[in-house]
């Protein structure tokens, strides 16, 4: 039995183009394409790629729900047993394009999906618990073993083979639990695990917890009178048309404007271009998100010293936490060598 595939890449992978076409829209090729080849010669004669869905990172982004309902429609047409999306590495809107289209497959057509990201990949965090994510590294640099996990896996779920723990299987672990007998019990397993970490040995945790960085809290400001202080948003404020082309999600920039000339944001000049929220208040009036015009009144009345010459902006929905610590660090190496004593950072 030949088991049919149906992958889903984007405009790049798919040989359209690049960024400048990234609005692509969903379109049906037959057989495999890009990554899918190489798919196609792992699976051998246990599965086939019927099709290919190639869409455009910047259209499913913009355009989530619209693009979710027709890529859909087209894998639901083909009649798969499996789904595989990407890999997507640690390109966010990659990311979140294969892991919700991944998700809506599995729910609307009941079969297995499977997808590849790096685990920082904003994608892995909204989705891992709705769809299978093969664990990657960074780039495509990756792709071969990468795709090597994926037909491994994605064969095992075709074949209803139970499966091992997560990083057995390698993919990154969804959050279900599951009861294994064990020849000792609990207190003995502990034991053996802290006696390996006092040695300096390998060992492996039975219950992973989340680790995230602790990042102590700033000094409060000494003399806000005379303190020069910064604006910085994520809530995606631009001149308008967006010169920068700051993405509207899953930013991989950022940018920084000239405000020392300017008492107010009126949206004549300014826009938000953010993904992740409802623009209309913020492009009827962008100090709602950026309060340039309440900061001028307390610059004039004296209760700081100075406004910072410029405003750094980016979006943060679906932003990576790596790229956002990038951006975090570079703009505050900005700030600290031109004297700015204290942020005010807003979002949405």
């Amino acid at each position: 039995m030949s088991y049919r595939v149906v992958c889903y890449i984007n405009q790049f992978y798919g040989g359209k183009g690049g960024e400048e076409v990234a609005d692509f829209k969903p379109e049906l090729v037959e057989g495999p394409v890009g990554p899918g080849l190489e798919l196609q010669r792992l699976f051998g004669d246990e599965a086939r790629v019927i099709g290919t869905v190639i869409c455009g990172d910047g259209y499913y982004a913009e355009h989530i729900e619209k693009a979710r309902v027709e890529c859909l429609k087209i894998v639901e047409e083909l009649k798969p047993d499996l789904f595989i999306a990407g890999p997507a590495f640690n390109a966010g809107r990659y990311g979140v394009a294969c892991g919700d289209i991944c998700a809506a497959v599995t729910k609307s057509l009941g079969i297995p999906s499977l997808t590849g990201m790096f685990p920082e990949n904003p994608g892995v965090e909204l989705y891992r618990a709705q769809t299978f994510i093969v664990q990657t590294e960074g780039s495509a640099r990756d792709m071969k073993q990468a795709l090597t996990s994926m037909a491994r896996l994605g064969l095992k779920l075709l074949k209803g083979e139970p499966l091992g723990p997560a990083y057995e299987e390698g993919y990154i672990h969804r959050g279900i639990r599951k009861n294994f007998f064990k020849e000792k019990r609990g207190s003995l397993r502990a034991i053996d695990m802290l006696l390996q970490k006092i040695a300096g040995q390998e060992f492996r945790t039975e219950y992973e917890m989340p680790a995230f960085k602790k990042i102590p809290p700033a000094p409060p400001i000494k003399d806000i009178k005379h303190a020069t202080i910064a604006l910085v948003t994520s809530g995606g404020i631009v001149p308008r048309g967006n010169p920068d082309r700051l993405r509207v999600s899953s930013a991989e920039s950022y940018a920084k404007y000239d405000i020392s000339g300017l008492d107010d944001l009126t949206p004549d000049e300014f826009e938000s271009i953010h993904g992740g929220y409802d623009r209309m208040w913020a492009n009827l009036d962008p100090d709602v998100v950026v309060p340039l015009d309440v900061m001028r009144e307390l610059e004039g009345e004296g209760v700081f010293g100075k406004l910072h010459l410029y405003l750094y902006t980016t979006t943060g929905t679906g932003t990576s936490v790596a790229n956002a610590e990038r951006f975090g660090q570079e703009i505050g190496r900005e700030l600290k060598e031109a004297g700015v004593d204290g942020v005010i950072l807003t979002s949405t």
